[in-house]
């Protein structure tokens, strides 16, 4: 049962304060449930925990807590008698273990590091890895990252250790302090998790919030905008993401891999327009998943970001950026030409997303690059020359045997 069933289900207990609900998300990115949450008007505390160091392996989980804190059941799917029934409200649990436990103590991160860095042991890394995953937040993710590849590193083999290590550099990823290639490398590690223990629910999911259209069980943040216009009718402000869902986080499953209707004339087949090489666009490519069996299809990310240390910004006055795919021969790509629209505004600084889908060919096999460029109008400052210019870009994707 979603969210939104146990809330109603319990709302009468709660106004009387006979329960207290309490969630645990698994997001990598929680400010989402805090829009979601506004949007169903669910008041209780939400807990996040993004490393998975509960080690759940599927949700949704229900537990029943008394009042001394202590687990005593785990509960179903909502029955007549509402999610907890009558016995466990009504029943008076005697004092358990964790009757007058103390609160949590903020261990000291730096003396973890320390001991870490001194034994260089799976055990302490992993011990200060959960404490930052824990209570250093966001921006210690390059601590974070530390811990858990020296994890990875002596024991290959930990499927949870890889995940957490994909969360890290991820939620770097996500920060102003990304690095190159921090998104393809957190895909990768949870690709090596999954491989590991493919009976894992939170891991798959995390691949496919991202991943190709063959493999999604929903449409996982589609909710979003209808969530923003209700709370906006309402009167109230919609809660701020951090990070917009993308394409892949809004798209569709499908059933079968298609391809553009009819064909399209390349932009630039000879070549002809002058290079941006990253004097002004920085851009990013990543393959989910990173290796694909042959004949298996994966979603290419391409991100553009203007270079603000060289004032760098679109110029949105001429045509739309256009994204080029030229697959190898056998393999084939959802639309070899995509078309960002540009914004009305006339100039612009904004990121921008272009997705698309690759199946590899029947008999593919190790690492395979694919060429593909984009045409777009920048400028070199707000007040300077605006140009028109073309990025090559290589997609790198691997093929499982």
């Amino acid at each position: 049962m979603h969210v939104p069933g146990w809330h109603e289900a319990t709302a009468a207990l709660q106004d009387a304060g006979e329960v207290q609900m309490l969630g645990i998300i698994q997001e990598q990115h929680p400010d989402r449930a805090r829009l979601f949450m506004q949007w169903k008007e669910m008041g209780w505390p939400i807990l996040v925990d993004s490393y998975n160091l509960l080690e759940v392996p599927y949700v949704p989980i229900t537990v029943a807590l008394d009042e001394a804190g202590v687990v005593t059941k785990l509960l179903g799917p909502l029955q007549d008698e509402g999610p907890l029934g009558s016995d466990f409200v009504a029943e008076t649990f005697p004092a358990g273990e964790g009757a007058g436990a103390s609160p949590p103590v903020v261990p000291d991160l730096e003396s973890l590091a320390q001991t870490a860095r001194a034994e260089s042991s799976p055990e302490s890394w992993r011990a200060f890895g959960d404490a930052v995953a824990v209570w250093g937040g966001p921006d210690r993710a390059t601590d974070a990252i530390e811990a858990f590849e020296e994890v990875v590193r002596a024991t290959p083999d930990d499927g949870l250790a890889h995940f957490r290590l994909g969360v890290a550099y991820r939620m770097r990823y996500d920060s102003e302090g990304r690095r190159d290639a921090d998104f393809q490398k957190a895909v990768a590690h949870w690709g090596t998790a999954l491989e590991i223990d493919p009976n894992q629910y939170i891991w798959r999911r995390r691949i496919q919030q991202y991943g190709p259209r063959l493999d999604k069980p929903y449409p996982f943040y589609d909710w979003v905008p209808t969530a923003r216009e209700e709370i906006a009718a309402r009167g109230d402000v919609p809660s701020p993401l951090v990070v917009e869902p993308r394409g892949s986080e809004f798209a569709e499953p499908v059933e079968a891999f298609a391809t553009a209707d009819r064909p399209v004339a390349e932009p630039d087949p000879l070549g002809r327009v002058l290079r941006d090489d990253g004097e002004f666009i920085a851009v990013e490519t990543t393959a989910v998943p990173s290796a694909v069996p042959p004949g298996e299809v994966a979603r290419v990310h391409f991100t553009f970001r203007p270079i603000v240390e060289q004032l760098a910004h679109w110029n949105n006055e001429a045509d739309d950026m256009v994204v080029w795919v030229d697959p190898p021969e056998g393999w084939d790509v959802d639309s070899p030409m995509t078309v960002y629209s540009v914004p009305p505004e006339m100039v612009s600084q904004e990121t921008r997303s272009v997705e698309v889908e690759i199946r590899a060919a029947p008999s593919a096999e190790g690492d395979v690059t694919i060429p593909a460029y984009a045409l777009y109008y920048v400028c070199e400052d707000i007040n300077g020359v605006c140009m028109y210019r073309r990025h090559d870009l290589d997609v790198e994707v691997s093929i499982e045997r």
